[in-house]
């Protein structure tokens, strides 16, 4: 059984960062690729950025160059370090393990980022 809880929100002003954590429990945490992900108020959950076991990432083109997507795998934690924040920025943000995103129960809480312009 997987389990995660993200961690790191708040209120900040546009152009401000924020850097979001994600403890994740397993044992194949190291060998499994992890997403962040995000649901704006009245939108479909989108995929913000992803990372591979051997440390491999991609972005969605609305966060390149401003987001970075790491991971600890002695931690068992992936970040999301937000930089020059955007109000069209706020939602709730989410991670998960990838091959479990069809899972409705796999989900945690998410954590609340909102930008104020």
């Amino acid at each position: 059984q997987v389990q995660v809880v993200e961690s790191g929100g708040g209120l900040v002003q546009a152009g401000g960062s924020l850097r979001l954590s994600c403890a994740a429990s397993g044992r194949d945490f190291s060998i499994s690729a992890m997403g962040w992900f995000r649901q704006a108020p009245g939108k479909a959950r989108e995929v913000v950025a992803r990372i591979n076991s051997g440390g491999n990432t991609n972005y969605a083109d609305f966060v390149k160059g401003r987001f970075t997507i790491s991971r600890d795998n002695v931690k068992k934690t992936v970040y999301l370090q937000m930089n020059n924040l955007k109000p069209e920025d706020t939602a709730i943000y989410y991670c998960n393990f990838l091959q479990w995103t069809t899972v409705p129960g796999s989900w945690g809480q998410g954590t609340q980022v909102t930008v104020s312009s």
